[in-house]
Formats: structure tokens, C-alpha cells, sequence
């Protein structure tokens, strides 16, 4: 059996300690450079190889072609491990893990984080075109 007073001993000892928690909102302590947040992928440089579709151990990423030589991605952020696989995969490294982390939400539907490359204009429409207006 303890003594009633030991507790007095523990108190005066930790009150002059810095709290090992903090108010998070309002603080925020620093990412480390290694954290592996949301995925961003880069349309630019993908190449449509779709390894890291195939090396996704949680299957959230699709890769769709949208054009000639532009692709586009979806990650289905519901359902992904952040564990960085993809962006290790990724020969043109278009996807990079991101140092975002708040990612809360109401709604299931607005985990799914599409991006997409706009596709450039055939430069022979384009000469097209510049032809008719000089033509009419």
C-alpha cells in the first residue's frame, strides 16, 4: 500500500516541465522533410507507363489518357495508405508525396482528387485557322 502523500512528491516535480502536448490548431509543430503526405501528380512529365497504377498496394490510382501524350490521374484519397509506393515507382517522378495532411472532410466523394493535363492544340488546326480568318 502507498503512502497518502506520495502523490505531492510527482506533482512539485513535474510542474515546472514544459507540457508534452500542444495546442494544435493554434500550434503546430514542424513536418519532417521525410513525411509522406497527399500525392501530387505533375501532368507534365507523366508518360502514361501506369507502374504506379500497377504498384499501388491499396489500388487508388488510375491513369487515363486524355490525349496524345497527355494523361490524366486520379487518386481515390479514401482508400490510399500514404505509403509513398507510387511516387517511388514513378520513373518521371510526376507523382511526389506532398506535405499535406489535413485532409478531413463531410463527404466520401471529395477524397477523389482528379488532375488533369490540358491538352496542347495541334499547331496544324491552328495554322488552319489563322488561314481562314485571313482568307474571309
Amino acid at each position: 500500500m502507498t503512502r497518502p502523500g506520495a502523490i505531492w512528491r510527482e506533482i512539485t516535480k513535474n510542474l515546472g516541465r514544459k507540457p508534452a502536448t500542444v495546442l494544435y490548431p493554434k500550434e503546430r509543430l514542424p513536418i519532417p522533410s521525410n513525411f509522406r503526405g497527399r500525392p501530387v501528380f505533375d501532368p507534365e512529365k507523366c508518360v502514361g507507363c501506369k507502374i504506379c497504377e500497377r504498384d499501388c498496394p491499396s489500388g487508388v490510382i488510375t491513369i487515363e489518357k486524355v490525349a496524345e501524350k497527355t494523361f490524366a490521374c486520379t487518386f481515390s484519397l479514401d482508400k490510399c495508405i500514404f505509403c509513398g509506393q507510387c511516387a517511388d515507382s514513378c520513373p518521371r517522378k510526376a507523382i511526389t508525396m506532398s506535405q499535406i495532411f489535413e485532409l478531413a472532410a463531410f463527404k466520401k466523394d471529395s477524397l477523389v482528387d482528379r488532375k488533369a493535363g490540358t491538352p496542347p492544340e495541334p499547331k496544324a488546326q491552328e495554322e488552319e485557322k489563322k488561314d481562314e480568318g485571313q482568307a474571309v
